[in-house]
Parts: C-alpha cells; structure tokens; sequence
C-alpha cells in the first residue's frame, strides 16, 4: 500500500511542477496545436496552445513508479512492466504523430494507415508477451488469458492463442482510439480517464486482498491475477499524473496532451482491462469513451447510407452539443459527470459480483 500512495502522490507532483515547465518549453519553441477548420468556431482561438503534453504524463508515471519500487526496494513484475510498455510504446505513436503535426504546420499528422501500423506493432508485442509462458509465475499464470473475462474469466470459454491475440488488437487499438477521439475539450479526456485509472487502482486492491495466490482466503471467491499489486502501482501513477496535468489542461488549457497523452492512456486502460481479467467491464468503466467513439461510428455509417445526412451536428459527441449551444465548460463537466457515474456502476457491479459469490 506504501508504494500505491508513493507512486501516485510522486507522479501528482511531477507531473504538477514538469506540466508548468513543458508550458515555457513548448511555447518558447512555437510547438502548438493545429485546429480543425471544420471544427467549432470558438476553438481557433486556441491554435498555438502548446502540445504534446501527454510526454509528461508519461514520464511523470514512469518515473514515479520506478521511485516507488525504488523506495520500497521491491523488484518490478511482468505485468507492471508489460503495462509501462504498452503505456510508453503508444505514447510514442502518438507522439511522432504530434511531431509531423508541429513540424509540417497542418492538423493532419501520420497518416491513419501509418498510424494503425504503429499501434499493431505495438498491440500485438503486448499481447505475444502477455501469453508467453517465459513470464507464468510460479503458479503458472501469464500475465494475459486465453479466456475473455467481464469481472474474472469465463473458465468455460478457452480460444486459440492467435483468436486472443487478434481481439487484445481490437481493444487496444479501440480504446487507445477512443481516447483519442474524446480529447477535443479542455481538460475532458483528462478528467475523465484519471477517473477510470482511480478506479482501476481500487479494482487492483481488491484483487490483491482476494488474490487467489493467498494461501488465507476464506471468504468470497478470488481472483486469478498475475500481479494485481503492482499493476495498482502503475494504475495509481498515471491516475496523479493525469491529476497533475489537469490543472494546466482545465479550461482554458494552457497546454494539450496530443496524441501523446490520449493514445498512451487509453493503451494503458484497455492493458489494465486485460491483464486484470476485466475486458468488458472497461466497457462499463470507460463508458464515455465508448459512447463518443459509437457517435463517430454512427455519424460515419449514417452519412455514407443516406448520402450525406447526419444524426449529430458534429462528432465526436462533445462536438454535438457545442454546435447546440452549450459552452464548453459546461459540456466537460456535465461529461465527467457521466463517467464518475460509470465509474460507481462499473466498481458496484464489480463488488456485487465478488458478495454474490460467497
């Protein structure tokens, strides 16, 4: 528990004090966001807002979690440091994305298919690692299952190796998008994916307590985690990292995160859903970044069946409710509203489930 409130209060700071420091940086080197023409009119007004914050995020949350296990002169495990990867490794997708953006002067970065190729790359390393039996612990677990889960595996439901491999693709590859496509408010992904990390830590504690590596389990069922105690580590570092850089990134943002933060973070999210044995409850956690991915998804299909209508003004959702007149702040808040909603169902069907089993 020592190194859950090291990890998570060294990344606040860092993050807090290097957001304020990478403002000067950026701004004093002309890296600033490109906007959207089709977007919002109020958003030209942020055109040259530093970017490619999400560099801080990450360091923040890399940096504090070596410190804590440092601190507590532990030895990191296979599954923190597969999450640091995938974390870090589509953090860096994102960033030369960022890159092409600042340096070429235009809002369109790497190209989607460039972009798709990098985040494969990475996605499919994690998942090749995550089922290797060179990190089963000495109970024979490997970081990832061969099962889908929602809360714990469904032990009856066992695929083949690659059909895992090719939907831990999917969920990479879809969240990180959907983070990506939820950062277009001051302080929105942010906000809402500190949430979900939060709640993910506490989700790791529980595991922890009820681990099934435990030899003085005696009430309730446990759960069958590789490491589920540092993978709370990881989980509370970039929840204070996000923490931290929300109070530069809150409206009106002095900084964005970019591709950098977003891609990083909704990497990290659906690795967690994966190596914590909760693939579709990340659907109930998460559920703000599935509903704005689903209003793009709806928005795209609509558009091309019906020859150029539209169901929304404008998607992502946000988007929607700007062009209806709300402001953006009250947008964002009434959207962080929603996720901590998603949040308590996603945590109390998490609870109910483990005292419905005992």
């Amino acid at each position: 528990m020592r190194a859950i409130l090291l990890s998570g209060g060294l990344a606040l700071i860092i993050s807090l004090l290097g957001t304020r420091y990478a403002i000067r940086l950026l701004s004093a080197k002309g890296y600033g966001q490109e906007i959207r023409e089709d977007g919002p009119t109020s958003h030209h007004t942020k055109r040259g807002t530093p970017t490619m914050g999400g560099t801080v995020i990450i360091l923040s949350a890399v940096v504090s979690y070596f410190a804590a296990k440092l601190i507590t002169q532990d030895l990191p495990t296979a599954s923190a440091m597969l999450l640091i990867f995938l974390f870090v490794g589509m953090g860096l997708v994102g960033f030369l994305d960022d890159f092409i953006k600042i340096y070429r002067q235009r809002n369109l970065g790497l190209r989607s298919k460039a972009k798709m190729i990098g985040q494969t790359v990475v996605a499919v390393v994690f998942g090749v690692l995550a089922l290797s039996p060179w990190l089963e612990d000495d109970r024979g677990r490997t970081p990832a299952s061969l099962h889908i889960s929602f809360i714990r595996d469904f032990e009856w439901l066992a695929l083949p190796a690659i059909l895992v491999i090719a939907i831990i693709w999917v969920i990479i590859t879809g969240f990180s998008n959907a983070v990506n496509l939820t950062d277009g408010l001051d302080g929105l992904a942010a906000g809402a994916s500190m949430m979900v990390f939060g709640a993910y830590t506490l989700v790791n504690i529980w595991q922890n307590n009820q681990w099934c590596g435990q030899i003085d389990i005696t009430y309730g069922r446990c759960y069958e985690v590789r490491d589920p105690l540092d993978l709370a580590i990881v989980s509370a570092a970039i929840t204070g990292a996000c923490f931290g850089f929300l109070w530069w990134n809150a409206s009106p943002a002095q900084i964005f995160m970019g591709d950098t933060g977003s891609l990083s973070l909704g990497g990290a999210l659906a690795g967690l859903a994966i190596l914590t044995r909760t693939e579709m409850l990340l659907l109930v956690l998460g559920g703000l970044f599935v509903v704005e991915t689903l209003s793009v998804m709806l928005q795209v299909g609509y558009f091309k069946a019906t020859g150029g209508k539209r169901i929304f003004r404008m998607a992502p959702l946000h988007h929607h409710f700007e062009m209806l007149g709300w402001e953006q702040v009250t947008v964002v808040i009434r959207f962080w509203i929603i996720t901590g909603l998603c949040v308590a169902a996603g945590l109390g069907v998490f609870y109910a489930e483990w005292v419905a089993g005992t």
